[in-house]
């Protein structure tokens, strides 16, 4: 929850530094914002390469639950098509949203790349609401729809952010499967992303 709101902070503070002209617009430019790209994957992947304890780990994961994952992305691009018929945004514009599985660093970068500053913007909002609900609603999501629920509803974020709540409402035994369940999910965000932005 602290580091969303750090989050929504910096995002603040950008706003009304955009408002008022404080900084060149030579820095909204294609380069720049790679390089902030190019930064978020080299910290990703320090971040899972440097606890090589976590992949040993993964093989102790039940096969049913190898799907989990899986089933996140599915559920979460099904709840797009639905949202489709509630806004005016095309089909493209909303899946590319949804396929931040509330990674919102990388996809709303990605996002603006292809698809503008306001999607960006609508991109980065919507995946910092998901983390922020699946923290907040994890013992309700445990208690009625059971211990994998606050894992689906993470998102990518299990693994990090909305890690100790997981673990806290679920149970230590859910650690490892968090975990998995971010790493994959993660993984899959540049190219869900990539995807749906190429749609037409």
């Amino acid at each position: 929850m602290k580091a969303s709101l750090i989050i929504l902070s910096f995002f603040a503070v950008g706003l009304l530094l955009g408002i008022y002209r404080i900084f060149p617009v030579q820095w909204l430019e294609y380069e720049f914002s790679f390089y902030v790209l190019c930064a978020l994957m080299f910290s990703v992947g320090f971040s899972i390469g440097h606890q090589p304890q976590t992949v040993k780990q993964f093989k102790t994961i039940p096969i049913r639950i190898v799907f989990l994952p899986l089933t996140t992305i599915v559920g979460t691009l099904a709840g797009a098509f639905v949202v489709v018929f509630l806004t005016n945004h095309s089909a493209s514009d909303v899946l590319a949203v949804a396929s931040g599985m509330g990674y919102y660093s990388l996809s709303s970068i990605l996002i603006t790349q292809y698809k503008g500053i306001e999607l960006g913007t609508i991109a980065l909002l919507a995946n910092i609401f998901r983390e922020v609900l699946a923290l907040l609603l994890a013992p309700f999501l445990v208690k009625y729809f059971g211990k994998l629920a606050p894992i689906a509803a993470g998102g990518a974020t299990t693994m990090d952010t909305t890690f100790p709540g997981i673990v806290r409402y679920s149970g230590k035994e859910f650690s490892i499967v968090s975990i998995y369940h971010g790493f994959i999910t993660d993984l899959s965000v540049p190219f869900l992303v990539t995807l749906s932005c190429s749609l037409l």
